[in-house]
C-alpha cells in the first residue's frame, strides 16, 4: 500500500493523487454517516412538514462557513457545497419517509 504523505510534503503528483484519493474514500464514508442520520431523522420525525427545517438548514450552514473560516478555506465554496448536500439530504430524507409510511 502506498504512504499518504501530508499535503505539504508531496513531492510528485501520485503522492497528491494518493493523498486526494485517501480523503475522498474518508469523505465518501462521512457522507454514508451523515445520510444515516436522514434515516433516523425520516423515522423520528411525526410529518412529512418537519422534514424541511429553514431554520436547522441556516445553522448548519452557519456552522460549517464558521469552521471553513478557521480552518483558512473559503466561505463561499464550502456553503456552496453545503447547500447541495442539505437539499440532497433533504430530498433523500423525504424519500426515506414516503416510502416507511407507505
Amino acid at each position: 500500500m502506498t504512504e499518504v504523505r501530508a499535503p505539504h510534503d508531496c513531492t510528485t503528483m501520485a503522492e497528491v493523487r494518493t493523498g486526494v484519493d485517501d480523503v475522498d474514500r474518508q469523505v465518501v464514508a462521512l457522507i454514508a454517516r451523515r445520510f444515516g442520520y436522514m434515516d433516523a431523522a425520516a423515522r423520528i420525525k411525526p410529518d412529512r412538514s418537519a422534514v424541511r427545517d429553514e431554520w436547522r438548514k441556516a445553522d448548519v450552514k452557519a456552522k460549517v462557513e464558521a469552521g471553513a473560516a478557521a480552518a483558512g478555506i473559503d466561505r463561499g465554496l464550502v456553503s456552496r457545497i453545503y447547500e447541495d448536500l442539505i437539499e440532497t439530504s433533504i430530498a433523500y430524507e423525504l424519500d426515506v419517509f414516503d416510502r416507511e409510511r407507505a
